[in-house]
Order: C-alpha cells, then sequence, then structure tokens
C-alpha cells in the first residue's frame, strides 16, 4: 500500500523549491494534497505538474499572517476531500539577514510572525479537521536552529524557528489525546533554489568556481554531498505518515551529517 493512501496533506508555502517537492511527494505516495502559498500562479502550475488529471490536488492562495485565509485555506481540503489528515508547514520569510548588533526588531517581528505564529495560525486552523480522526503535524524547522552557520548570518529567522521548535513539544503534549503527533524537520544546507542562488552569489562575488563553493559545503557533511530538498520532502512525508504512529515530539535532522545529535 501507498504510504499515504487514502491521505489528504495540507501544504503552506508551496513554491518552487521545498514546498514543492513536499507536494509531489504527496501525490507520489498516493495522497491528496491541498496547496497553499501566496502566489496564484505558482500554485497553478505545481498542481498542473504533480496531477495533470486535477483528481489529487486542490489549492488557494493563502497567507498565513491572515487567519481568515489559514481558515479557508482549511476549509478548501474539507470541501474538496473531505477532511484533513496531515499538515506540513513550509511556508517562512527566510529573507532576512543580520545579527544582533545590527537588528531592526520591526523587521525581527515581521519574521516571527510568519515562521512562528503563522505556523501556528495555520495548525489551529487545521485542528478541527484533524481531531476527527487523528494525524500529524510537521513543521519544517532549520538546523540553524541548533547551531549557527558561519557563512550566513540569519539570527531573526533561526530565532523564530527555534520558537517554533520549542512550541513542537507542548503542542505534541496538548494534541497527542487527540491522536495528533507533532513533529520537527530541521533541513542543514539543503540543495535546492536557495542554497543554488547562494552557491552563485558567492562564486560570482568571490571570482571562484560553482563548483569551489559547493565543495567547500560539502566538505562539511559525513556523507559526501549536501541532502536534497527531495530528501527534506520524503522525511516531511515519512513524518505525515502511518509508519511515524508512534513519533511524537521529536526533531529530525536531515544534514548528511554535518551536525550529529
Amino acid at each position: 500500500m501507498s504510504l499515504l493512501a487514502g491521505k489528504t496533506v495540507v501544504v503552506s508555502g508551496v513554491g518552487a523549491g521545498l514546498g514543492r517537492q513536499v507536494a509531489a511527494a504527496v501525490v507520489r505516495d498516493g495522497g491528496r494534497v491541498v496547496l497553499g502559498a501566496r502566489t496564484e500562479a505558482s500554485l497553478a502550475k505545481t498542481a498542473a505538474e504533480i496531477d495533470p488529471g486535477g483528481a489529487c490536488a486542490a489549492y488557494r492562495v493563502t497567507d498565513i499572517s491572515e487567519e481568515a485565509q489559514c481558515e479557508a485555506l482549511a476549509e478548501v481540503a474539507r470541501e474538496r476531500f473531505g477532511g484533513i489528515d496531515a499538515v506540513v508547514h513550509v511556508a517562512a520569510f527566510d529573507g532576512h539577514f543580520g545579527g544582533l548588533e545590527d537588528a531592526d526588531f520591526a523587521s525581527w517581528r515581521a519574521v516571527l510572525d510568519v515562521n512562528l505564529l503563522g505556523t501556528l495560525r495555520m495548525t489551529r486552523a487545521c485542528l478541527p479537521l484533524l481531531k476527527q480522526g487523528g494525524g500529524s503535524v510537521v513543521f519544517i524547522g532549520t538546523q540553524s536552529a541548533v547551531a549557527a552557520p558561519s557563512q550566513v548570518r540569519q539570527a531573526a529567522y533561526a530565532a523564530s524557528k527555534g520558537a517554533l521548535t520549542s512550541a513542537m513539544y507542548s503542542l505534541a503534549r496538548e494534541l497527542g489525546p487527540y491522536r495528533i503527533r507533532v513533529n520537527t524537520v530541521l533541513p542543514g544546507w539543503m540543495w535546492g533554489p536557495p542554497v543554488r542562488a547562494y552557491v552563485q552569489f558567492a562564486a560570482e562575488s568571490e571570482g571562484v568556481s560553482e563548483a569551489e563553493v559547493l565543495g567547500r559545503l560539502s566538505d562539511r557533511m559525513a556523507l559526501p554531498e549536501l541532502a536534497t530538498d527531495g530528501d527534506v520532502a520524503d522525511a516531511a512525508v515519512f513524518l505525515a505518515s502511518d509508519r511515524a504512529r508512534a513519533i511524537t515530539g521529536q526533531s529530525l535532522l536531515v544534514n548528511a551529517g554535518e551536525l550529529m545529535r
């Protein structure tokens, strides 16, 4: 039997990278997927690519900083597929850089509002349907929340994702009686559009080849290459599935062994 046969999964933050890979993995593994993101063109493109027949994918434009839009996305799942079995939270504000000394705390609040509170808004919107039969909530965190990288400084992003991981423990206890599991996937350097852009930028800035920049990153790993966004998607789908039925309140590093805990 397919990993997600008969399951409906809501995926927030569906763009060209990890969100698309998660959505594609859900359909590949026999599930139905409800996509949310702020850009309709991206949603339509992804839905058409992963489910050309239109039987297994639905979508709605969704900004997770708006509670009513989160509730509307959950309603799409109910109307189209009859319920929700899992939610995978990919949506994130990851474009703010800097540390404490140069911090603009207004910008930090915007990061927290999306990455922490937005994820919790979306989770709460799905709870009435998740409670009907139990299920899974999967947060996408970051290795940066537990070990800051030396190549880039993203203190606000790391803090917001660290707070989300801390919230996971409370939610796992709170929602466990409803047979709802809550877990977090922590990607490290993940080969996909954002890291590809970083490698290109660093190579151009330093006047070196992209292979050299990529080699610096992969040399840090126990395995000889970076994990991909597809690898992270597979981990998220596993945690969304019944094969992880006894796993809750856990953080899973998907990082090719750069950091081991």
